[in-house]
């Protein structure tokens, strides 16, 4: 006979977590079908291990600057496994209490992976499952392209498994995770190559914030290589080179590490046996609501391509199990004005529309304000970082509609920024706020 429940949650990332969860809160009977640890991408081989990477690099950042506030400081060395085996055991704490959580809810956690048998039917392992509701929270892994040699590079999930900190390293991509990670890695001293396919990085964010970053990067050493469409990687004895599509050849490098975008993990899980409907690239589509075509059947997180964030996932799939489990009627994520923010060297802080996307909704009603300046931390140190900030307006009322940040703090100021964009702040609102001195967070306030 198969085990029945009020709702099978397939994916044990954030947002299969947070849904669960919160259904079982509400009184539902919940199975989890997760084989791998809890957590998912973010907490193993994501934004919890990447940030405490960040943390690392940040530190040594702040050795390099100590001298500045007359600290003598002798560094003697960088003890990469030591550090890597200190993340991994707290990451292995962080899947502990995930599997607590379950528990304690009473949510039943099979270590298998979920298959469709049909529109109510799930088979893990050798076990039938039934159910009205049924979550798919499988994320997405990374891409490697299919060229030849790739396989001799790593991914994200491969940087994470590096036993020791390579001397040089290739990072193909132009995006957060590629932006991120180079950051970390120059920062603890290897030698960067950023291998990027168009002129800038970060090309769906505000062109402002693009521009900044890459001059920050080069500041620090690292090499930015543009136009450069990959090829093939060869190996040169113990190293590796990149071709360009256009007859460059870039390296040797140490390791070669492939960002250049993430995809569904949707191959094994019998989409079609539920009649479940995907785009061509093979997200699951999904309504405001987060439902498929397919009544009963729900997608939520990086599986549906909408906002890769995880507390986007996390909102997504509590919303869902408040709305189906809760009595919350209407209940769903509104997935405009999501603020996010990008680990670099600076951080960046973004929520809102770009200046282009402004322009091109609203036109000659776009209005911006722009502060740049070195941060007061700097002012005794031979390093010198600049931070820049924009504000995107809309109409006579100067309605705030895009805010964006790089420089120090821009990580912790962004939240408070997007609670005041979310309720429908004005320049005025910003203006008549008074500031704190001194902050960097205070040039919001004072712009003219």
């Amino acid at each position: 006979m198969p085990a029945h429940f009020d709702l099978i949650v397939i994916g044990g990332g954030s947002g299969g977590l947070a849904c669960a969860q919160r259904a079982a809160d509400h009184g539902a009977r919940v199975a989890l079908l997760e084989p791998r640890p809890l957590g998912g991408t973010c907490v193993n081989a994501g934004c919890v291990p990447k940030k405490v990477m960040y943390y690392a690099a940040s530190l040594a950042e702040g050795l390099r600057d100590a001298a500045g506030y007359g600290f003598d400081v002798s560094v003697n060395g960088h003890d990469w496994s030591a550090l890597r085996q200190a993340r991994d055991a707290y990451i292995r704490r962080l899947n502990g209490i995930y599997a607590g959580n379950l528990e304690r809810r009473k949510v039943v956690h099979l270590r298998e992976a979920g298959r469709f048998a049909g529109p109510d039917t799930v088979v893990a392992g050798g076990e039938v499952l039934t159910a009205p509701h049924i979550v798919v929270a499988t994320g997405g892994r990374p891409m490697v392209p299919d060229l030849p040699g790739a396989g001799l590079g790593i991914t994200s999930d491969g940087f994470f498994g590096l036993e020791r900190r390579p001397d040089s390293v290739a990072i193909v991509g132009s995006g957060y995770v590629a932006v991120e990670l180079a950051g970390v890695l120059a920062a603890l001293g290897t030698r960067v190559t950023l291998a990027i396919r168009h002129d800038r990085v970060l090309r769906s964010f505000e062109p402002m914030l693009s521009a900044a970053l890459m001059h920050e990067m080069r500041q620090d050493g690292l090499e930015l290589v543009d136009h450069a469409v990959p090829a093939g990687v060869r190996e040169s004895g113990r190293h590796l080179e990149l071709s360009t599509a256009d007859g460059r050849t870039l390296g040797p490098f140490d390791c070669l590490m492939w960002a250049v975008g993430r995809g569904p993990a949707v191959e094994d899980l019998g989409l079609d046996r539920a009649g479940v409907a995907c785009y061509d690239d093979g997200y699951v589509i999904t309504d405001e609501f987060q439902r498929t075509n397919v009544e009963g059947i729900h997608a939520i997180g990086d599986v549906t391509g909408r906002e890769a964030l995880t507390p986007v996932a996390i909102a997504a799939g509590r919303r869902l199990a408040d709305r189906v489990f809760g009595g919350m009627a209407g209940r769903r994520l509104d997935y405009s004005l999501i603020p996010t923010v990008i680990f670099s060297h600076p951080p960046i802080g973004t929520v809102g529309l770009t200046e282009p996307e402004a322009r091109d909704l609203h036109g000659d009603a776009v209005k911006c304000y722009t502060a740049g300046f070195t941060p007061m931390y700097h002012a005794l140190t031979a390093h010198k970082r600049r931070a820049e900030m924009k504000l995107v307006t809309v109409g006579p009322e100067e309605r705030i509609v895009g805010l964006h940040v790089i420089g120090a703090g821009a990580d912790e100021m962004l939240q408070g920024f997007a609670v005041a964009l979310k309720m429908g702040a004005t320049k005025r609102d910003f203006d008549d706020t008074v500031a704190i001195h001194p902050t960097s967070a205070e040039e919001f306030v004072t712009m003219r």
